[in-house]
């Protein structure tokens, strides 16, 4: 039922009459506001004094004199797989503050999250209008508290006084943050089982009891549940779109290096961290990060320790499919199915020679001046240096000094996985003199990798797209430790035994764009519910570092022709 109207001259396309004003009140409308004069007998018409400067939508109208004002008005969604920390919104006054919305309906447990109508961005031609987008709990947004999944660190910080400039961009393009997504404690990759101070997120997936993953694990698992959320914000420094888009069976990646500014989020490594985004469909994702991640966001080489950016958008595609023997084939038969027929489609459609070959061999076997620079062993060394120093020197040391201070020379109680790190942390072994050493040597690998495997040529910006499973490979892998043990089943992570380095870290240490997409789904008898249920199906596509757009452009046309399909939300992904 329509209580009042309120019609603006601007949004008028037609002559208001009698007629329309009989209209709206035999729909039930009470009062009829007006910024112009039409003649009329009608009771329940009033003029509004000046201009209405409104979209479209529903408002919320309060009066006080002859003085009229609007609110909007969100509609309020359960949190009913428990991804979000918590709702949020901005009230348009234009202090760009948002406020936490500490609401749950009667008798649930779930956070409500408030989403706008689209009606206010049916008129907004900017790229973003209307998109309801979630933020992991890196990301500062003014006038909220930082968490970084830590009940200890939450205690100690201010609300924080700018929105993240990755998120800026967002709402410059007509975004909408509709709230904060769990993320792993600061980061890590802890298992579903070792998260204390947040309950961890269900992912709606088969039997509801599969694992969401590590750090970006609500972002993306919220993607997967809800309809009404139209994409997630999350970071990867050494798996944390990629994993948990596979294992929910959504679209996300880990960029190129350096191509979206991380200031305003909480560091893992300054070097390796990057952020990407969650999305159902290949088409609207890819049009999203186009838009994202632009030049004017990239990060500087003092930050990343590469050269700078320059990310070509065009159709120069790959030749070559690099197989890596040493990461497949899949856990699962039936699971190899679907990738040998997504292969064969990528490679009719491109015109694509498929190579096999063994990365690990390849890498290390390779006659180079200082053989450090390929040894994958050193290299995963250097990267824990990497990754060590920043989370510290941002969080660690002020978290360990204001406890202590605050609580008696206390440790703060947090998860094991930086416990016992910081705990001994030693700034004269951990030094920036190491941690520049580390640097240049990934530097180094990053030069020797975009010379000799994955490169540029006159025809393709990169040679090769290496295909991998960052997955489970098939298999279920779930939230319950126990329910893992057993052959038809995966821990995550579990270490190709013919390969030195996991195949999440390739692009965190070479520096490469990294997608996760989803190809399909298989069957698996469930632990839980024991009936047959479905499990995602993903392939990891890895190009050389800048070029993105166009694997972005690829994936479009692997839509185009179906090969590439939207996922649903809930229970199955198709």
């Amino acid at each position: 039922m329509l209580g009042a109207v309120a019609i603006t001259s601007t949004a008028s396309k037609g002559v208001l009459g009698e007629s329309a004003i009989d209209y709206l009140s035999s729909s039930g409308a009470e009062h009829v506001l007006l910024d112009t004069t039409i003649s009329t007998s009608s009771t329940k018409v009033a003029k509004s004094p000046s201009p209405l400067k409104l979209p479209p939508g529903p408002y919320l109208a309060t009066s006080s004199g002859n003085a009229i004002s609007f609110s909007t008005i969100y509609r309020l969604y359960s949190d009913d797989h428990d991804n979000f920390l918590y709702g949020s919104y901005e009230p348009n006054d234009g202090t760009g503050i948002y406020t936490a919305l500490d609401h749950r309906f009667p008798g649930s447990v779930f956070a409500t999250i408030p989403v706008p109508s689209r009606l206010y961005s049916l008129y907004d031609t900017r790229p973003f209008a209307g998109f309801r987008v979630g933020v992991k709990d890196l990301f500062d947004m003014k006038g909220l508290k930082t968490s970084g999944g830590s009940l200890a660190w939450q205690s100690i910080v201010d609300p924080a006084n700018a929105t993240a400039p990755a998120l800026q961009q967002i709402i410059e393009l007509g975004g909408v943050l509709v709230g904060k997504t769990k993320p792993a404690q600061f980061a890590s990759a802890a298992d579903p089982w070792s998260w204390e101070d947040f309950h961890y997120p269900f992912n709606p997936r088969g039997d509801g009891y599969l694992s969401c993953s590590a750090s970006s694990s609500g972002s993306a698992c919220a993607v997967a549940a809800y309809d009404w959320l139209d994409y997630a914000i999350g970071t990867d420094t050494g798996e944390s779109m990629r994993r948990p888009a596979a294992v929910s069976g959504i679209y996300g990646q880990r960029p190129s290096q350096g191509i979206i500014s991380l200031e305003n989020v909480l560091p893992l490594g300054f070097a390796t961290d990057t952020a990407g985004v969650f999305a159902r469909d290949p088409h609207s994702w890819a049009r999203f990060a186009k838009h994202w991640y632009a030049p004017s966001l990239h990060q500087s080489s003092d930050i990343t320790g590469l050269s700078p950016l320059s990310v070509p958008d065009n159709k120069h595609y790959p030749k070559t499919i690099l197989y890596p023997t040493d990461y497949l084939p899949l856990n699962n038969s039936a699971a190899q199915e679907l990738l040998d027929y997504f292969i064969g489609n990528m490679s009719s459609l491109f015109g694509m020679r498929v190579k096999h070959f063994d990365f690990t061999s390849t890498v290390q076997n390779s006659s180079v001046s200082t053989q450090a620079v390929i040894n994958l062993t050193d290299l995963a060394i250097h990267l824990g240096t990497v990754n060590t120093l920043p989370a510290w020197k941002v969080i660690g040391s002020r978290l360990v000094s204001t406890w202590a201070a605050r609580y008696g020379g206390r440790f703060p109680p947090i998860e094991a996985e930086f416990r016992a790190g910081w705990a001994t942390y030693d700034e004269t072994i951990n030094t920036m003199q190491a941690y520049n050493a580390s640097l240049i040597a990934k530097r180094d690998a990053v030069d020797w990798y975009e010379k000799n495997l994955q490169y540029s040529t006159n025809e393709s910006c990169s040679e090769s797209v290496m295909i991998y499973d960052i997955g489970t490979g098939g298999l279920p892998s779930y939230r319950e430790e126990d329910l893992n043990a057993g052959p038809n089943a995966t821990l995550l992570a579990v270490p190709s035994p013919r390969a030195v380095l996991p195949a999440s870290g390739i692009c965190t240490i070479f520096a490469c764009a990294d997608f996760t997409v989803p190809i399909g789904q298989v069957p698996y008898l469930s632990q839980v519910t024991f009936v047959e249920e479905m499990v995602p199906v993903t392939v990891n596509l890895v190009v050389k570092r800048e070029c993105d757009f166009v694997l972005y452009n690829m994936i479009e046309e692997l839509a185009d022709v179906g090969v590439l399909k939207a996922v649903k939300t809930g229970r199955t992904a198709f």
